[in-house]
C-alpha cells in the first residue's frame, strides 16, 4: 500500500498541521483579553524565543482568538525599513472606520480622527511615495507636538476611547517587535501605560526575538509591570511527538519510534523543523509507515529545502564583513560564545569587529544571551554556515 504523501507544505506562510504544546500561551492571551473585556487592566504579553519556535503562528493564533471574542484585531510586522508610524497608522486608522459605525461613537471617532490627522502631520508618513492622510482637519493642540511619545499617547487615547464608546475591544499585535527602534519602543510604552491608567479597551501583543528583553529593560522602568515576556522554544519531547504524528495519524499514516526519535534528534524539536523533517521523511516513505530510513534519506531534502529558503533569505541580507563573523561564530559550534573568542578566530582585536556585531544584532542575526556572549538568532544556522562557507573567507 502506497502511502498518502503530505498535503501539509511547511514555510510559505503555511501554518503547521498540529499546534502542539502551547496552548498555556493561548490560555494566557485568551484570560487577558477576556480581563480586558471585563474593565480590567491586563497584563500585555511580548512572545519571546529564536527563529522557527512559531511565535508569528502563536499571533496569529491569539489575533483569531481575538476576532472570536469580537476586538477589532490588527496585526503589524515590523521591519528596518519601516518607521512603527508607517506600519501602525494605515491600521489604526482602519480600526477607527469600524468603531465609526457604531452610532453611539460617532463623535468620539470623528475626534480621533481628527487626532490621527495632526499625528500624520507631525510624522510625514509616505507609503509608495504617495503622502498617506486623512481627508480631515487636524484636531489642533492633540498629537501634534512634534514628540512622538506625546503623540502617540494622544493619538490610542483618543482611539480608545472612541472604542470604549462604541463599546469595542482593539487588540494591537506586533511581530518582529526587534525591529521598532529605540525611541518608538519607548514611546509604544508610554502611551500602553497611559491607555492602562484610564482602563481604555486597548491591548498591545508582541513578539520578538530575544534581544527585545535587553530592548524593553533599557526602557521606561515600568515596562515591567506593563508585560509579561513568556519565552517560547523548542517543544517538549512530548509535544514534539504529536506535532509529528497527529497530522499523519488523519491521514492514515503512522510513524515508527525509530524514525520518531531520529526527527526529535535531528531537528533539536524546533517547530518549523520538525514541520520540515516530517513533511520530508512522510514523502520519502514507501510505505504507510514512516521508517527511520525515510527519515535518514529526507534528511538532505530537509537541509536543501531550508538552505534555499529559510536559511539563505537571511543569509543573502548579511554584508561580506557580517558573514566572515557569522562563519568565525559558527566555528566555535553551537550554542553560545564570548565575543573575544570570535574575533580571535578572524585573527582581530574584539574593538574592531564590535560595529559589525552590533549591525548583526540590530539585523536579528545574532544576539547577547549574556554579557559579552554571542549566539546566533536561527537554530541550527552555524551548521549552515559551515555548508555554505566552508573556510573562513
Amino acid at each position: 500500500m502506497d502511502p498518502v504523501k503530505n498535503p501539509y507544505v511547511p514555510g510559505a506562510g503555511n501554518p503547521p498541521p498540529e499546534l502542539a504544546g502551547r496552548s498555556v500561551i493561548l490560555s494566557e492571551a485568551s484570560v487577558a483579553l477576556r480581563r480586558l473585556q471585563t474593565g480590567k487592566n491586563p497584563q500585555s504579553l511580548i512572545l519571546v524565543g529564536l527563529r522557527g519556535v512559531g511565535k508569528t503562528v502563536l499571533l496569529n493564533r491569539i489575533s483569531d482568538i481575538a476576532h472570536d471574542f469580537g476586538f477589532l484585531p490588527t496585526m503589524i510586522e515590523a521591519n528596518e525599513n519601516n518607521s512603527l508610524p508607517q506600519m501602525l497608522i494605515p491600521q489604526l486608522k482602519k480600526i477607527l472606520f469600524a468603531v465609526d459605525t457604531i452610532e453611539s461613537a460617532k463623535q468620539k471617532a470623528k475626534y480621533a480622527f481628527r487626532v490621527l490627522r495632526s499625528f500624520i502631520s507631525t510624522v510625514t508618513i509616505k507609503i509608495n511615495d504617495i503622502d498617506y492622510g486623512l481627508n480631515v482637519a487636524p484636531e489642533p493642540g492633540t498629537g501634534d507636538s512634534g514628540n512622538f511619545e506625546v503623540d502617540l499617547s494622544d493619538t490610542l487615547l483618543a482611539i480608545g476611547d472612541a472604542a470604549k464608546e462604541a463599546g469595542r475591544h482593539i487588540c494591537i499585535l506586533i511581530d518582529e517587535l526587534q525591529y521598532v527602534k529605540n525611541v518608538e519602543f519607548e514611546a509604544l510604552i508610554m502611551a500602553i501605560h497611559k491607555v492602562n491608567q484610564r482602563t481604555l479597551p486597548i491591548i498591545f501583543i508582541g513578539a520578538g526575538l530575544p534581544q527585545i528583553l535587553a530592548l524593553a529593560g533599557e526602557s521606561k522602568s515600568y515596562a515591567e509591570r506593563l508585560f509579561k515576556y513568556p519565552m517560547i522554544g523548542a517543544l517538549a519531547p512530548n509535544d514534539a511527538r504529536v506535532a509529528i504524528t497527529n497530522p499523519a495519524r488523519t491521514e492514515g499514516v503512522a510513524y515508527s519510534e525509530a524514525a520518531i526519535v531520529r526527527i526529535l534528534e535531528t531537528t533539536e524539536s524546533y517547530p518549523y523543523f520538525l514541520q520540515q523533517w516530517a513533511h520530508d521523511s512522510w514523502n520519502a516513505a514507501q510505505g504507510p509507515t514512516i521508517e527511520e530510513n525515510d527519515v535518514i534519506i529526507a534528511t538532505a531534502t530537509a537541509l536543501h529545502s531550508l538552505d534555499e529558503s529559510f536559511f539563505k533569505v537571511r543569509f543573502d541580507r548579511c554584508t561580506p564583513s557580517e558573514r566572515r563573523y557569522m562563519r568565525s561564530l559558527a566555528d566555535l559550534g553551537p550554542g553560545s560564545h564570548r565575543s573575544g573568542d570570535i574575533a580571535e578566530r578572524q585573527g582581530v582585536k574584539t574593538t574592531s569587529v564590535a560595529p559589525v556585531r552590533s549591525s548583526l544584532i540590530k539585523k536579528g542575526m545574532i544576539y547577547s544571551p549574556a554579557h559579552g556572549d554571542t549566539m546566533f538568532t536561527v537554530p541550527m544556522f552555524d551548521a549552515y554556515m559551515r555548508r555554505v562557507m566552508p573556510i573562513i573567507q
